[in-house]
């Protein structure tokens, strides 16, 4: 998944979660600690009302919002975004409706640490540093002598906290509102310790001028629910005062702080290391204000001479020859911007990489200042300097791993449940958040060190429906997963014309028994396989991948009969998709393993139109709000580029169901944008055409007539899953793409009246303004760090997980709007992430059960395998599809503002499950 996001992909603006509320002066009760006894829970009504939580995004007279197409730059975008949050009143997002009552309850503990504020002064002081400063090293160690020095004498003895930029903040007013202090500071005071600085002594000013009064009574009346607006200011000053110690101590990543103190720290290969750490940040919760801690890992620079590092990357043996044109460019991108450490005679100093010779220095040389000999660099300065050149310790790796260092990463990363508590334990008793530490005391904040422990319920697995003429015509999971065994698929796809193409230079000859076995399994799983192929089965190299496909597609169009299924075998890449394919790893292939073959069975039964199983109460019509009226259930995800690449286009995908009421078959498309905008840009789109004028078009449009050819219905209500929204963009997403739906929906429904004539029909499709399908917006989240632990050992999966279906909506959830974590599948190792959905909009008045248990539901259906999965299936298609499509553009660039569309995807392959 793409990213699948609930905190860390980029940053936004919510009006439900900040703005202007921390700014206010007016003060409240005193004495106090910033903690309440949340409401009973509210039972909720069994058939709600609808409710429009946002209204229709509708311009201000005057001011139009068009909305962009795939070619717009994000500059357009950020503007058009910035007016219309400008333009529109805050928005509120729906209130929660009611807890949930449905499944087991039980007990779990979650890795959120309660945190009791005193009542204090907060002060916010904008700080200017001159001249400017970009690194928040070097600004925190301005900051910190200022306070050493100044902090009696200036400062009015107060422990102020610095954010590394712009803010710095006290729990009491400074002796002055504006005030200009000279720091002088050398390279030492900031450097990583080496012994001769680059430069000896450096003169700053630093200005500091009060901004704001952040006052904790909006954040008591916000958790009491007595106030609706975040107090977005308050939640930041807390969250610094609690980042201050580490962020001294500590190499500060994000919200993630990481040493080599906090656990192991190992080898990934070429060059590069791991250290362990901890992730944390202030929350907002049903019980209060809650500090959630988790252990992390992140990829580091060996502090190695960057000699070796350079043969470690390349593999290189022998570095006096010149690098090859690939290996020069991989180092170079791999070591721009490092921070290298120079030592020569007795000295060192520190500066940064900027660029790499192609050729060995020793065959580079320049001309000494008498401007008549030249010497080679070696030479010059191994006899004058006897130089080393070893990169910094401490220096993230930003690049992207490769698979081997992937693997390598979460091997030594995955914990048990039980010892991922135990180290979370660990990470908040080393950070000590006690009264007695002079910041957190002067701020009266202090941090319980028991994991909370909260309510819990265990949904009950949906019942699933297989073809009558298997024995198992209804399948009970056990603790999310099932097999095979005795069941058909409940449609199985028809394969008439098929091939195989064998690039695997290790298993040469095995096409023939391999696809026999398998062709067997898909025939007795209920598909209809032909057994013979129509086109003659072939083994090639895998340097004439692309040749080779061109010429299957040449001959199965010379024959007019267009291959349904090209299976590949091969080493490492993928097919063309300008044909159905199935890849198969020959390692695995070769072991004709039954299990194999039935989850490649599973697969190909979903990419040529089958399904394998729906829920069976799908079936029944027995499904709220889901079965009862025509119903559009679509995913969304946008993936961006890996770290390093700096203008290749991100990929938004949808998938939506075209098999109303079993919603299992999902067709999908996909679409280039702008390089990491995170809003989906040709989610509605207007062109020019000479003849027939302005056309509307998009993707949700073009979905949605699929499914109206597929159901000859149209959909009355219309169910989004999103995945990779942070918590930052809500306000973004949601206006912009919800905008864009509702211009789809309004031009679809005009011209969806004409296509038929029959009155009843015309009749349910009246055209009165305003009507429309009603919308459920719900962002997924994965990226978030909250993880749950069980309680009783003897109720976990088989790798001392929680157990699939539980579910939780209260204590560390949002204090007033609809969301929830939901842990659908069985641990196969480490410790499970439960997923966040957090409801946006809801128009068509779901209750905490019915979206908790259809979400649960849904997360059977995933069509690769027997298991259910930790994201409903829509999102996770959608992040599938997105990923897949990447393929398709290759190592293009976007040119600017500009981006390159991606090459068609043929209408046999849009309309099946192509992705999986």
């Amino acid at each position: 998944m793409s990213g699948l996001d609930g905190g860390g992909r980029g940053s936004g603006r919510s009006s439900s979660r900040g703005g202007g509320g921390g700014r206010a002066r007016g003060r409240g009760s005193s004495g106090s600690t910033v903690t309440y006894n949340p409401p009973p829970p509210q039972m909720a009504p069994a058939q709600p009302p609808p409710q429009m939580a946002v209204a229709p995004p509708v311009p201000l007279s005057g001011v139009p919002f068009s909305h962009p197409s795939s070619s717009s730059g994000v500059g357009s975008l950020s503007r058009e975004v910035s007016e219309k949050l400008t333009m529109e009143p805050a928005i509120m997002f729906p209130p929660r409706p009611g807890f949930g009552t449905v499944g087991t309850k039980c007990l779990v503990r979650a890795n959120h640490f309660l945190v009791d504020v005193a009542d204090a002064d907060l002060h916010h002081y904008d700080v200017t540093i001159t001249p400017k400063v970009t690194g928040k090293k070097v600004n925190r160690a301005i900051m910190k002598q200022l306070i050493d020095v100044y902090k009696e004498s200036h400062l009015g003895r107060w422990c102020p906290v610095y954010d590394g930029r712009k803010s710095l903040y006290t729990a009491g007013p400074l002796p002055f509102e504006s005030k200009e202090i000279v720091i002088k500071l050398t390279e030492e005071d900031c450097s990583d310790g080496s012994s001769r600085p680059a430069w000896k002594e450096r003169q700053f000013k630093v200005a500091i001028k009060l901004a704001s009064k952040p006052d904790l009574h909006y954040l008591r009346e916000f958790l009491s629910r007595r106030h609706f607006e975040c107090p977005q200011e308050a939640i930041q000053v807390l969250n610094v005062v609690l980042r201050a110690k580490p962020s001294q101590i500590y190499t500060e990543v994000g919200s993630s702080f990481f040493h080599t103190s906090l656990g192991p720290r190992g080898d990934l290969g070429n060059g590069i290391e791991y250290w362990s750490g901890y992730y944390q940040s202030l929350r907002l919760t049903q019980m209060g204000l809650s500090l959630n801690i988790d252990v992390s890992a992140r990829s580091f620079y060996e502090p190695i001479l960057v000699s070796e590092f350079v043969a470690n990357h390349c593999r290189l043996s022998n570095l006096s020859k010149p690098l090859s044109v690939q290996d020069h460019i991989k180092v170079k991108r791999a070591l721009r911007g490092v921070r290298v450490k120079l030592i020569y005679m007795i000295y060192a100093k520190t500066c940064k990489i900027i660029g790499v010779s192609r050729d060995p220095i020793s065959q580079l040389t320049f001309t000494l200042d008498d401007k008549r000999a030249n010497v080679s660099v070696v030479k010059y300065f191994r006899e004058k300097y006897n130089v080393l050149c070893s990169i910094v310790e401490g220096q993230r790796y930003t690049k992207k791993l490769n698979e081997q260092q992937v693997r390598s990463l979460l091997r030594a990363t995955c914990q048990r449940p039980n010892v991922r508590e135990g180290n979370v334990t660990k990470m908040v008793q080393v950070n000590n958040f006690e009264v007695e530490e002079p910041i957190t005391k002067e701020f009266g904040m202090h941090v319980r060190k028991e994991l909370a422990l909260i309510d819990a319920r265990v949904l009950n697995p949906p019942a699933l429906k297989y073809h009558d003429t298997g024995r198992d015509k209804i399948v009970n999971p056990s603790c999310g997963q099932w097999n095979m065994i005795n069941k058909k698929m409940v449609n199985g796809g028809k394969v008439d014309f098929w091939t195989c193409v064998n690039f695997s230079s290790g298993y040469w000859n095995m096409s023939e028994d391999f696809c026999s076995e398998l062709v067997k399994m898909c025939n007795s799983k209920g598909m209809v396989f032909r057994r013979t192929p129509s086109i003659a089965m072939r083994s090639a190299r895998s340097d004439r991948i692309d040749q080779t496909l061109v010429d299957v597609y040449k001959e199965s169009a010379g024959l007019n009969k267009p291959l349904q299924l090209l299976i590949i075998i091969l080493p490492d890449q993928t097919g063309s998709y300008g044909i159905v394919s199935q890849c198969c790893k020959p390692v695995q292939a070769s072991k004709f393993s039954n299990q194999y073959f039935e989850n490649v069975a599973l697969k190909i039964n979903a990419k040529v139109g089958g399904r394998n199983t729906v829920l069976n109460d799908a079936i029944l019509r027995r499904i709220p709000l889901v079965t009862d009226v025509p119903t559009f259930i679509f995913g969304a995800d946008v993936t961006h580029p890996p770290p390093g690449e700096d203008s290749s286009s991100s990929i938004a995908a949808i998938v939506a169901s075209m098999d109303w009421p079993e919603v299992t078959k999902y067709h999908g498309i996909v679409s280039a944008q702008t390089h990491r905008v995170e809003i989906i840009q040709d989610l509605y789109k207007q062109t020019k055409d000479p003849q027939k004028g302005l056309v509307e078009g998009g993707m949700v449009r073009e979905l949605l007539l699929a499914f109206f050819k597929s159901t000859r219905q149209k959909p009355s209500r219309i169910i989004l899953y999103r995945a990779g929204v942070s918590e930052g963009q809500f306000s973004q997403v949601l206006l912009y793409e919800m905008d864009a739906i509702r211009k789809v929906l309004k031009s679809l429904y005009n011209v969806y009246y004409s296509w038929f004539t029959f009155s009843s029909f015309q009749a349910c499709c009246s055209l009165q303004e305003g009507y429309m399908p009603r919308v459920t917006f719900v962002v997924v989240q994965k990226r978030h760090h909250t993880r749950l632990f069980p309680t009783d050992r003897n109720k976990t999966d088989r790798s001392g997980n929680i157990l699939p279906g539980t579910v939780v909506d209260t204590s560390i959830c949002h204090p007033t709007e609809f969301d929830f974590y939901l842990n659908s599948h069985a641990g196969i190792q480490g410790t499970s992430k439960p997923t966040r959905y957090h409801v946006l909009i809801d128009e068509n008045g779901f209750t905490a059960d019915i979206l908790q248990v259809l979400t649960n539901s849904l997360c059977y259906t995933y069509a690769r395998c027997t298991k259910s999965v930790s994201i409903v299936p829509p999102a996770y298609y959608a992040h599938l599809a997105a990923r897949r499509a990447r393929y398709y553009i290759g190592d293009e660039m976007s040119d600017g503002d500009k981006v390159r569309p991606l090459p068609s995807i043929r209408d046999n392959v849009k309309e099946v499950m192509f992705y999986i």
